[in-house]
């Protein structure tokens, strides 16, 4: 599958795990690709070894999600290098460990909004500034929403709870861009394999309280997903779509 070499791609929290495999296929399919993450060098190092190994043009610039400063200078980048912005993928997020609701600091809430949505809201709202004044006009926001934005895990109340608002961040998104050929869906995201997922391999905590060790896919799965989501024109679009491994014991959580 290929697009246009013109098109041009932002990918928040590109520079590791799901986010590097999304970059990675996007710049596969001809995509110019700008990533984007806390850690230069970590985005620097991807940055390179993307573009050795898809041939594509790919710019690292870091960036915290959660500080308007810092995502006005990430859009003020990307317009400034290529003029455009025809994909934004929100993939940035943090989770903390699992721990009672009782038990959670108000810091650990406030900076999982802040990365899971306050970021994206950040990122959608520079873009749509964006796409609604080029030429010519329009675009595609893809954000990652996770299973946990319709069923949660136990002790995950601040991660599932900016993941269930990111659906509504997601339809309100693609209910304001539709005048402008602005397009929004949303990938729900089953336990791909990263560095981490890695323990649940050892196992998870299920609803029932008993650890159990659940099945994980490959990135590029997920990857392949979002390209598909992006190669639709305009007039079409995934509002949303779940990709998860078979054997994960979601669909019969609790």
């Amino acid at each position: 599958m290929s697009v246009a070499s013109s098109k041009i791609a932002l990918v928040t929290g590109g520079g590791t795990g799901v986010g590097r495999a999304i970059a990675k296929a996007l710049g596969a399919a001809g995509y110019k690709v700008v990533i984007s993450g806390r850690r230069a060098d970590v985005l620097q190092k991807a940055a390179g070894e993307l573009g050795k190994e898809t041939g594509a043009e790919f710019l690292a610039v870091p960036a915290d999600v959660g500080e308007p400063a810092a995502v006005r200078a990430l859009f003020d980048a990307v317009s400034e290098k290529h003029g455009r912005l025809d994909l934004l993928v929100n993939n940035a997020g943090i989770n903390v460990p699992n721990v009672p609701m009782e038990e959670l600091s108000f810091e650990h809430w406030n900076t999982i909004v802040a990365a899971n949505l306050t970021g994206a809201f950040l990122c959608t709202q520079q873009a749509f500034r964006l796409m609604k004044s080029q030429n010519p006009r329009g675009g595609r926001i893809i954000n990652n929403g996770s299973v946990s934005a319709t069923t949660p895990r136990p002790n995950t109340a601040p991660y599932t709870a900016t993941k269930h608002a990111i659906t509504g961040l997601t339809k309100s998104t693609a209910l304001d861009g539709r005048d402008f050929d602005i397009a929004c869906g949303q990938i729900d995201i089953g336990n791909a394999s990263t560095d981490m997922t890695k323990k649940m391999a050892a196992g998870v905590m299920q609803a029932n309280g008993s650890l159990a060790a659940e099945a994980t896919i490959d990135a590029s799965h997920i990857a392949d997903a979002v390209v598909y989501m992006a190669s639709l024109p305009l007039s079409a679009n995934v509002l949303t779509m779940t990709v998860m491994a078979t054997q994960m014991p979601f669909v019969g959580r609790g």
